[in-house]
């Protein structure tokens, strides 16, 4: 089984945020895989990697980072495959707000989509629906996936409408 889409992290301190992408990869059955490159410690390895990711079959790329969080845009100027950003708090970052804007303010032709912060689940899901635009089982994976979603919300409203208070109107 090769990996379609590959899940990269600046630091091995990031894996619990990143996941959380795992996870979701995993119940959708997408092949993935996992590694830390850093941008700052092992450029040339973000290099090698990222200019040989198309050959090696991937399709996406989820890459986290926190701090000055330059991984996501240094991987994109070395490919041509879609790269999803995932901002993560750390240890010297402001809150998570240095890496967010660091992944977001790209220059013309680097782009990144970025995801929240923190959110590694919402990566694996666009790398999921990208997938999907060429391949009809991803496509009904991912549609099962937001039916779930919406089958939540309407469960939890018929939870609600039991709840009983004297002001309670619905």
């Amino acid at each position: 089984m090769n990996p379609k889409v590959s899940i990269i992290m600046g630091s091995t301190s990031d894996w619990p945020v990143m996941e959380k992408a795992a996870k979701q990869l995993n119940d959708f059955q997408i092949p993935f895989e996992v590694n830390a490159l850093s941008a700052h410690r092992t450029p040339e390895k973000v290099e090698e990697f990222a200019s040989g990711a198309q050959k090696r079959g991937i399709k996406v790329i989820i890459a986290g980072a926190g701090g000055a969080a330059h991984l996501p845009g240094v991987v994109s100027a070395f490919t041509s495959l879609p790269v999803i950003g995932v901002p993560c708090r750390s240890s010297i970052s402001l809150d998570g707000w240095d890496s967010v804007l660091s992944i977001l303010q790209m220059p013309p032709g680097i782009p990144v989509a970025t995801v929240g912060l923190d959110a590694a689940q919402n990566a694996a899901i666009l790398a999921a629906q990208i997938i999907a635009t060429g391949d009809e089982e991803m496509a009904k994976k991912v549609a099962e996936f937001k039916n779930g979603l919406k089958k939540k919300i309407i469960e939890a409203n018929e939870e609600f409408s039991k709840i009983k208070f004297e002001f309670k109107t619905n």
